[in-house]
This record gives structure tokens, sequence and C-alpha cells, in this order.
């Protein structure tokens, strides 16, 4: 596929409270096994994309290392690159820490990179496209810009803070505004675009030049009138991670078999990064219902509806319902914990019992002890 892939970070809109204190949307582990990056990064893999850069807003560390040089992902380091990119400067307020400055910053690599169009799309927004697909549409549509969009019959309460697109009968954009939850089906923007090359430079040249806090989709707001911008539905599953609601809500709906078929289709792989751990020891006390279980864990209690992670252990006459344990987390024995997202390396064995909801799942800290 002839184009360059960026993956781009998210806005101040997706904060995972609590999981984003110590690493970046994209790094944190989603599913037992996966991290949320690797569900687009295989998107443009398995599309053909050979050269990919990862943009990175803060904290890079735990992305570095999972995404290490991208040989997991299938790119073929002769004939393709995965590069990790950032300010490499500090910024004197966060506002100024977005997109379009980091894009400016790194806009030697951007150049240099041989491919025509380019495929852009930030990691928050989980779903499965082929993206040749949407290159053939853009290419014959003539179109400027192709940006993906899903409808969403829940937007009370997902994709809230995400941009909303307005389009006429042909599926050309004629604006944008922003999804305050006011009703319950919105045609909502998945944040990525194809285009060539020569015009995502120029665009991003255009932002830095209007203000120094644009985003890259603030200057495409500012271009419709000037752009034939068209739409392209992505239809199937489409989930929005911008919130730990939201992220524990999709946690738990993807248990369901019938609804992870949706996004874990045969023949697209999900890649991420191995672990050769040794296969999960269930004792004769465990009991387990309904669950995503990893490999490498213990358990000897009750576990049910809910996302086991890698390393995880669960003592004796504990019970862990609707809750996601990360990787290295440990339930002491007869804990009962009910909605609740554990944090990787977290020990709970004190307290005897911790139960949130679905609106308000409780959240304990990496490294935390209770």
């Amino acid at each position: 596929m002839r184009a360059l892939g960026i993956i781009s970070f998210e806005d101040s809109t997706a904060n995972i409270e609590g999981l984003c204190d110590h690493r970046p949307v994209p790094a944190i582990a989603f599913m037992g096994r996966y991290r949320i990056i690797d569900f687009i990064l295989s998107n443009m893999t398995n599309s053909g994309i050979g050269n990919v850069q990862v943009y990175a807003k803060e904290k890079p560390r735990n992305l570095i290392e999972h995404l290490g040089d991208g040989k997991h992902y299938n790119i073929n380091s002769k004939r393709g690159k995965l590069r990790i990119l950032y300010g490499e400067k500090s910024f004197s307020s966060d506002v100024y820490n977005h997109d379009v400055a980091n894009y400016m910053l790194n806009m030697q690599y951007i150049e240099e990179d041989p491919n025509p169009y380019v495929v852009i799309a930030p990691s928050y927004f989980v779903y499965q496209i082929d993206f040749n697909d949407v290159l053939n549409q853009h290419i014959e549509s003539r179109a400027d810009i192709t940006l993906l969009y899903a409808n969403i019959k829940d937007a009370k309460t997902s994709c809230l803070g995400c941009d909303v697109v307005k389009m006429d009968k042909f599926k050309t954009v004629t604006g944008f505004e922003k999804n305050r939850g006011n009703l319950k089906s919105q045609t909502i923007s998945l944040e990525a675009y194809v285009m060539t090359k020569k015009l995502f430079i120029e665009l991003v040249k255009k932002a830095a030049e209007t203000s120094s806090l644009y985003w890259f989709k603030d200057v495409l707001a500012d271009s419709v009138a000037d752009l034939v911008i068209k739409g392209y539905q992505v239809k199937g599953y489409v989930a929005c991670l911008n919130s730990l609601p939201e992220f524990f809500r999709t946690s738990m709906e993807l248990i369901d078999h019938k609804k992870a078929m949706q996004l874990f289709k045969p023949g697209w792989p999900i890649y991420t990064q191995t672990n050769d751990s040794c296969p999960t020891i269930f004792a004769e006390s465990a009991k387990v219902k309904n669950s995503v279980v990893a490999n490498g864990a213990t358990i000897e209690g009750e576990v049910e509806g809910s996302i086991i992670s890698r390393g995880v252990t669960v003592r004796k006459g504990a019970s862990v319902k609707n809750c996601i344990l990360l990787p290295g987390a440990y339930i002491g024995e007869n804990a009962k914990l009910d909605h609740v997202v554990v944090d990787k390396y977290a020990i709970v064995h004190h307290v005897k019992k911790l139960v949130g909801t679905d609106e308000s799942p409780v959240y304990v800290a990496r490294r935390d002890r209770i």
C-alpha cells in the first residue's frame, strides 16, 4: 500500500482516569494480552502499510518497550520502518503539546517518506478496517480528504466529547460539532483520514501558522468550505476508549464471544508483543465462568464475568466478579471484588470487599497495596 501510516495521539477529551497516570492511552493493557494501540497498528500492517510513525504525547517508556522495532507487527525492517516520535522539547503548558506541534517538530521524517499518501488515525478508537478499501474509494472519489466515521447508537453515554460529522446526501462533510450526549444516535468522526502527503503537510503548516493551539482536526474544520472531504463509514464493531467507564464497558462487552468476533475476525490478526509464559494454573478450588483469562495466571478462587491478564494471582476464597485485573495483579484470600479495575502489580488482600458500578468502577492504582 502506497501510504505512510501515522498513529496520532489523543486530545484532552480522552482520559482513562487512573490508568493514564502511568502510561499514555495507546500503552494501556486491553483484553488480557493486548495494548490499545495494537488494534489500529494491526489494521495498518494488515493493510500492507510498511512505514508507520507512532506519535507519543507523554510518558513514552511503556509504549517504546511494547512496540520495540515492530517485528511482532509484521513490519519488515528491510522494506519498512516503525518510528516512535515525540516532541523532544519541553512545552510551557500542556495545551501546546498537541498533534500539530509534534508533526512540525518531526516534519523531516514525514517529508522524507517516499509514499504519496498518508493514513492518519488515533489509537483510542477500536475497530477493524482494511485501509486499502479506504484508499481505493478515496482515489475514485477524487476527494481531497476521506474521513472515517461510524454511526453510534449509544452516543448519550459513549464517544462523549468526540466530533460529530455533518454530511450532505453525497457524504460530503459540511461541518463538525461536539457530541454532548444530547442524542442517542450520532455520526461520530473516528479522527482517521486519508489524503495525499502533500496536502497533509500543507494543512499541518497552515494549522501551525493559524494558531499555536490548533490540533489537526481544528484546521480540517476550518477547511470544510475549501476542500472536498468525503465520509467513509466504518461498519461493524466500533468502540471509543476515552474514559474509565467506557474502557470498562467495552472490556465487559467483548467478553461475549459473538460480540468479540465482530472485532477479532479470521484472517485479520491483532498483533501484539508475545509472552512465552507458562499456561494458567487452575487449582481444584477454582471456579471460572464467562471470563477471558490470559496465560501465566494462577487462579484458586472464584472468577466470573472478568478479564484476567497475564501473571495475575487470585488466591483461594477470593471472589472476582465483573472486574479487569491488569498484568501482575494479586488478589489475596477471601477478598471480594465487584466492578473493580486493578492496575498492574497492585495487591488487594487487607480490604475484604471493593464494589463499584458500571458507571463508576473502582480503580486500584498501579503497585498499590490495599
